[in-house]
């Protein structure tokens, strides 16, 4: 099976007040097909991480391996929009990949229809609602297919109706195999998505087990607000 393997990852950044260290000795291994929730308080290393198995960021030490390549869907949307429609931001990646005009038209309608933004193709995309922007960032990521998808903290400013539409869409990229790691401190919203469940604190990861076994942790002592209380359980997280 393959996998993503993230083995002893270190990265410092330089500040006014000398070297701070964003990620410290961190590894884990997860499988193609998986769902992975890393959680953390902001500052806690999630998305310097994530920069890295994205290839966006170089580690001071330590490696990653992918068997493909990872695609970042931020957490502000607006900043992955290229294009003046829908249509035209998905079309962005696959022709930089060089597809024939033929491929790029087949890949942006796969890829609005699998999103749900088909109606919204011409529409201008910066006034697409919060839910909407983040399924465009997906299917620009679709056309391009890519095989392992990360989500920087995807509920941010969303409201029930938004959030159901992401989760929605997360579902549906489980069932085609699609590897995800969902970066969130709202674990409440996607906790109940998971098989995996990861906790950074201060740049260490400090858990690594089920959501199950997550949840039966004093999430608090890293700053993490438990999303269930007595009377509730996994099964009541879900959107």
């Amino acid at each position: 099976m393959n996998k993503i393997e993230v083995r002893n990852i270190t990265k410092s950044f330089s500040t006014p007040l000398g070297k701070k260290l964003a990620v410290s000795d961190v590894s884990f291994s997860l499988d193609e097909g998986s769902l992975t929730v890393i959680s953390g308080e902001n500052g806690s290393g999630k998305s310097v991480l994530m920069s890295i198995i994205a290839g966006l960021e170089k580690p001071d030490s330590g490696s990653v391996s992918t068997y493909g390549k990872a695609g970042l869907i931020f957490q502000e949307a607006d900043t992955q929009i290229l294009g003046e429609t829908p249509r035209e931001d998905i079309a962005f990646g696959p022709k930089n990949q060089k597809k024939s005009k033929e491929e790029i038209l087949t890949l942006v309608e796969n890829a609005l229809e699998e999103t749900g933004l088909t109606k919204k193709a011409d529409f201008t995309a910066r006034f697409l609602s919060g839910g909407e922007k983040r399924r465009l960032a997906v299917a620009c990521m679709l056309a391009m297919n890519l095989p392992i998808l990360i989500f920087d903290e995807p509920y941010a400013n969303l409201d029930y109706t938004g959030v159901r539409q992401v989760n929605s869409l997360i579902r549906k990229l489980r069932e085609e195999k699609k590897t995800i790691i969902i970066l969130s401190h709202e674990l409440e919203k996607c906790l109940a998505l998971a098989d995996r469940f990861i906790v950074l604190f201060r740049g260490e990861k400090v858990f690594d087990g089920s959501p199950a076994e997550g949840l039966a942790q004093n999430l608090e002592q890293w700053n993490i607000k438990n999303p269930v209380c007595r009377r509730d359980s996994l099964a009541d997280l879900v959107w």
